[in-house]
């Protein structure tokens, strides 16, 4: 389908669009007054550029013409140079309006849950889990958002088997989410005496947090256990049943919780991961349904694929999906993943453009 004819159908549901958020019985259903509100803003940002690329085309052909009529040599140099800038601010406004009608997940606005969970590797991979979590938690307060941890299950020599937290902040799952999928680390462990590098590997999972709304769960489905939370070796660090553990029976999706004191608290937090967790299978079921995901390899959301190395004794990290490659190692564990992301998002956004 051509631009103009996607323009128009953009045009026919702005209107559709107007009229159902000047009925009363919308305008008092909030979430669906904001969520046509949201709509109708973004459909309203593409035909803006794109009738400022038409005027800016209409524009150069006028200049084009007059320059063919023109005799005098300073006005066709005048024409010249404004009709080389008219194409340039042509194709840019044509890019906008190509980028503009890349179709937008609607989860992308949403807080993340990031799952961090130890691989091949024993000991080394746990503490490589906790390096990453600093890295993401460098990364997370660069940006000002929020954090809270909901669960994590530490190991006596430092690192975790496996921690998951909550971010809180602008489009913080749009941003994060192509950073599932295993990180891979080679270096010198410190009980390594011959000094001969072992190559380990972690698991990130990022979800899109999911509210009540977004997926309802039968508390029919749910086993719900206590027990008492343990630390590091497995002694008990609490006197109560404080932690909890929720299984959801039709998926045997498990999800365990201790890191506060109030069972009540560990409960509620669990409940949110599982319920991320649902949302994000059904997510990815979605996604191999669709020709466009299977192709891109960056946005397949594959959680088995090897989509970064950490090499310390070159101090290079790779990021196998787009063959991007940075030799500041510790810049990268300190938090500086912008460069990163935004390479990730740009090369699905070429697919989608190429598409």
């Amino acid at each position: 389908m051509s631009i103009a004819n996607k323009i128009k159908k953009i045009r026919d549901e702005k209107a559709e669009l107007e009229k159902k958020m000047a009925d009363p019985n919308i305008i008092a259903q909030q979430n669906k007054y904001k969520e046509y509100s949201i709509r109708f803003n973004e459909l309203s940002e593409i035909i803006d550029c794109y009738d400022k690329l038409e005027e800016t085309r209409q524009e150069l052909q006028e200049n084009i013409k007059a320059k063919e009529e023109e005799n005098d040599e300073e006005m066709i140099s005048l024409f010249d140079e404004e009709i080389e800038n008219l194409r340039k601010k042509k194709e840019k406004l044509l890019a906008k309006v190509k980028f503009l009608l890349i179709p937008k997940d609607k989860n992308d606005k949403k807080n993340a849950i990031m799952e961090i969970r130890a691989g091949t590797g024993g000991d080394e991979s746990t503490l490589f889990v906790a390096d990453l979590f600093r890295m993401y938690r460098s990364y997370i307060e660069k940006k000002g958002w929020k954090y809270e941890i909901m669960n994590s299950n530490p190991t006596g020599v430092g690192g975790f088997k496996e921690i998951s937290f909550e971010i809180q902040g602008k489009d913080t799952y749009g941003t994060l989410k192509y950073e599932s999928g295993v990180h891979r680390v080679q270096r010198v462990p410190k009980t390594e005496s011959s000094g001969r590098i072992h190559t380990s590997a972690t698991s990130v999972v990022v979800l899109p947090e999911a509210e009540e709304v977004d997926f309802k769960i039968d508390p029919n489905d749910l086993k719900v256990d206590v027990y008492r939370s343990s630390g590091p070796g497995g002694q008990s660090v609490n006197t109560t049943d404080s932690a909890v553990r929720i299984t959801h029976i039709p998926t045997d999706t498990i999800v365990t919780c201790q890191d506060e004191k109030s069972q009540h608290k560990n409960k509620k937090k669990a409940l949110k991961v599982l319920r991320s967790r649902l949302l994000d299978n059904k997510l990815q079921e979605q996604k191999k349904s669709r020709e466009q995901q299977r192709k891109s390899m960056v946005g397949s959301g594959d959680r088995s694929a090897k989509i970064r190395t950490y090499n310390f004794p070159q101090s290079r990290v790779t990021d196998h999906r787009i063959n991007y490659t940075t030799h500041e190692l510790e810049a990268i564990l300190n938090g500086e993943i912008d460069e990163i992301i935004d390479k990730l998002h740009l090369e699905v956004q070429k697919e989608f453009l190429e598409e």
